[in-house]
């Protein structure tokens, strides 16, 4: 992105002038344009001595290419409002591209306008930047197309968006705490086996006393940390590049997921969030008018775990098949029997999308709950944690004191 200077005349023929950044000056003509202005001067402004432009630099642009959720949540709501009022598309997009934070979705926007312009529906635009705009949103704003109501389906996806980020929030919040508490405790057996250990071992060294099993861990353990620091770093970026490689796979996947629902405590809090997302997504898909085999579809693709994805697949082909959707669902582990209870009476009623909003704020309540809970307890049991590990490296540090005597003796 580069910064443009112009010249414009407005509606009244009063000249303005300003600066733009913008990927081209055809960007910035456009741009002027659809403000209402007419332009009539474009240049480049000279950069100053020392300034660098660090997207255009080799390899970074890919660093700052992903666009927040936050900021397709703020975009979204605000196109809402704006089409609500009455603006045009391509108005509303290019007061939109004024407005954004980020400057890689800024111009990602003005591509949209730029397709739009060109012929296509606002749904195929989106379409063509799946990392910013997923199928779940594609598909809702092509049903508001379709429907004639795109700033209601916009209010919905900007709703949705808010309350499964809320959700994403309260589960980093929750695993932060004892994430950082883990890290500080790594950090400081690591300074005491590095450089307190040693300490103690000359000394013991030079009393000749003899060291225990546990003492005789701890020196080993300092040692290697000490005297073979690059390979315990290889160590563990090769732990993380094979998690990431097992991610990858969908059986990999599979074992993962399946081993974090079944931890203590964390294990009900991902379950439940996963209903969460599962029960919300497919009743505002469903209240938009998107088909219930696309909306399965899409959940199923946008599901975030492969034990909740297999299972959506056999409802998907159930659905497919023309069965319901609660029996299969009630083969799967991961949905309780109530969830199973309120999507059967909702095929009954006519009334799914309905009972799956009722799931939905139901679980969100007990996914605030298990927060909640999980952060009270938590602190205390990690103090103790905290206690335990240094107070039995302590110990074990102390261990061969008990043999001086004996050797005093001798």
């Amino acid at each position: 992105m580069a910064e443009y200077s112009y010249k414009a005349l407005d509606k009244g023929g009063r000249e303005v002038k300003g600066s733009i950044e913008a990927s081209s000056e055809d960007v910035i003509v456009e741009k002027l344009r659809n403000m209402g202005y007419y332009p009539l001067e474009v240049s480049l402004q000279k950069k100053k001595a020392g300034s660098v432009d660090v997207l255009a630099l080799p390899g970074l642009r890919a660093v700052f290419h992903r666009v927040k959720t936050k900021h397709v949540m703020v975009f979204t709501r605000q196109f809402a409002t704006l089409i609500d009022a009455g603006l045009p598309i391509l108005r509303s997009l290019a007061i939109l591209s004024e407005q954004v934070e980020s400057a890689v979705f800024r111009e990602k926007i003005t591509v949209i306008g730029k397709d739009i312009e060109a012929g296509t529906t606002l749904s195929e635009a989106l379409a063509k930047h799946p990392k910013i705009f997923d199928n779940l949103y594609v598909n809702m704003v092509r049903a508001g197309e379709i429907g004639g109501v795109l700033e209601a389906v916009l209010n919905k996806i900007a709703e949705f968006l808010e309350k499964r980020q809320g959700i994403i929030g309260k589960i980093r919040s929750a695993m932060m705490y004892p994430l950082v508490v883990v890290c500080l405790a790594g950090g400081i057996v690591s300074f005491i086996l590095v450089f307190i250990v040693p300490k103690f071992k000359d000394i013991y060294d030079q009393l000749g006393a003899e060291l225990p099993g546990p003492t005789q861990i701890l020196v080993d353990a300092g040692y290697i940390l000490a005297h073979q620091t690059i390979w315990v770093i290889l160590g563990i970026i090769a732990l993380v590049f094979i998690y990431k490689k097992v991610n990858r796979t969908r059986e990999g996947k599979y074992y993962l997921d399946t081993a974090k629902l079944k931890l203590p405590v964390f294990g009900q809090l991902l379950r439940k969030s996963a209903i969460v997302r599962f029960s919300g997504t497919l009743s505002t898909l469903i209240t938009s008018g998107v088909p219930i085999l696309q909306a399965l579809d899409i959940c199923r693709e946008t599901s975030g775990n492969e034990v909740v994805t297999r299972a959506l697949n056999d409802v998907y082909e159930s659905v497919k098949e023309g069965e319901s959707i609660h029996e299969p669902l009630s083969k799967c582990k991961v949905f309780p029997p109530l969830v199973v209870h309120m999507v059967a009476v909702g095929e009954e009623t006519g009334a799914i999308d309905q009972m799956l909003t009722k799931v939905a704020e139901a679980y969100e309540r007990e996914v605030d709950d298990t927060v909640n809970a999980l952060t009270s307890i938590l602190e205390p049991l990690l103090i103790v944690f905290l206690g335990i590990l240094v107070g039995g490296i302590v110990i074990a540090l102390y261990l061969p004191l008990f043999n001086l005597p004996k050797i005093v003796g001798k």
